[in-house]
């Protein structure tokens, strides 16, 4: 070990270098945050800037040992398949050393040895560095506890973010009005209304949003019934188009006013790993215990905001919003290009301001052509 031994992160070319005395030594393949970079907690992004190893774990215990909250819980069996983000073999802990980072240590920020070797070179991971298990225990062994790393921040644009409404969108429900419907006939005229006159803009969403949830109160047991209907009013074509923005280099990221546990499946379904919608939540005995009132997509411009969180985190070379609704136009000047969506309903609103108009996924080459061109 080496008391001026210097790590060099580079987010753009996925590579970890090591330099001792100012001599470079080695360099190793990295996985960095799949959604860019960032610094607020539970972002699941990278942070950048200059950072201290503050703590070395798992030194001298067998490869492929998988940690629990940094305690070792037993070993990964190579070939085991798992979704999960596993932290193996090594940690070395890092300590934020500017105002913005000064959080990383509470984020559980680490470089680590991972279960997907095989997704190293490009941004997969939660928000730590992954190393191969092999690297892990090269690189482990060269530093110590005070050794400086320093996280360069993004500064190519890469990769074309494609954000999509929900409601009326990909499914041809609106959630808050299946849950609304599960209740009485009265609750759901009272919410449908209240959820027409946002989309058309004729109410500030804010307004609407809480008062809605005032009147319904779900429980888990309509979220969960409200979630089965969201797939069973999946809009055709949807799945092959969501395949085909995938491979043509698109991420997709669900971009919605509903609840995110009821959409989750839907996301699932479609193979989208990032949704950005409200959370709900529930007592133990699956009563309604409230939403997020802050959350931004519970008021207009909300989505802007989430937009250029992903823009600043990822620097895309293109960004497209497809959806109905006025929160949906809303984010025109924070596109590339705002695609409204009539196949469920017609706001005339939406269709006058828009970029480009979409009334089915059903022709998946135009759909590409739509948000390439």
């Amino acid at each position: 070990m080496n008391d001026s031994a210097l790590l060099t992160v580079s987010l753009d070319k996925q590579t970890l270098d090591l330099s001792i005395g100012g001599n470079h030594v080695r360099s190793y393949v990295i996985s960095s945050g799949e959604k860019g970079m960032g610094f607020t907690e539970g972002s699941f992004r990278t942070p950048t800037g200059s950072f201290e190893i503050c703590e070395k774990i798992g030194e001298d215990l067998p490869l492929f040992t998988r940690f629990d909250a940094r305690v070792p819980v037993g070993e990964w069996k190579e070939g085991e398949i798992t979704e999960d983000d596993l932290i193996l073999t090594r940690i070395l802990r890092l300590e934020g050393l500017d105002p913005a980072n000064a959080n990383t240590k509470d984020r559980y920020i680490y470089i680590h040895g991972t279960n997907r070797e095989d997704l190293l070179g490009e941004p997969t991971s939660h928000g730590c560095i992954r190393l191969g298990n092999g690297d892990m225990v090269d690189l482990f062994d060269r530093v110590k506890v005070g050794s400086k790393v320093e996280i360069a921040p993004l500064s190519i644009q890469k990769g074309k973010l494609l954000f999509l409404d929900c409601d009326s969108t990909l499914s041809s429900i609106e959630g808050i009005d299946e849950l609304a419907r599960l209740s009485d006939p009265a609750t759901f005229a009272e919410v449908e209304a209240l959820t027409n006159a946002a989309m058309d803009g004729k109410v500030p969403l804010s307004e609407v949003f809480k008062r809605r949830m005032e009147i319904i109160r779900p429980d888990l047991t309509m979220a969960n019934r409200v979630a089965t209907i969201y797939l069973e009013n999946l809009l055709p074509g949807v799945g092959e188009a969501v395949i085909k923005a995938k491979s043509d280099g698109w991420l997709p990221v669900i971009l919605s006013g509903g609840f995110a546990p009821l959409i989750a499946p839907l996301a699932k379904h479609l193979g989208i790993r990032h949704i950005e919608a409200v959370p709900l939540s529930f007592g133990e005995s699956g009563e309604y215990a409230g939403y997020g009132e802050s959350y931004p997509t519970t008021r207009n411009l909300g989505k802007n905001e989430i937009i250029r969180e992903w823009k600043e985190a990822m620097l895309p070379e293109r960004v497209v919003m497809i959806g109905d609704g006025i929160s949906d136009l809303e984010t025109k000047g924070d596109v590339d290009k705002m695609i409204g969506f009539g196949g469920v309903v017609e706001r005339e609103k939406v269709k006058e301001g828009c970029d480009l108009w979409m009334k089915s996924f059903d022709d998946v080459d135009s759909f590409l052509e739509a948000i390439n061109s």
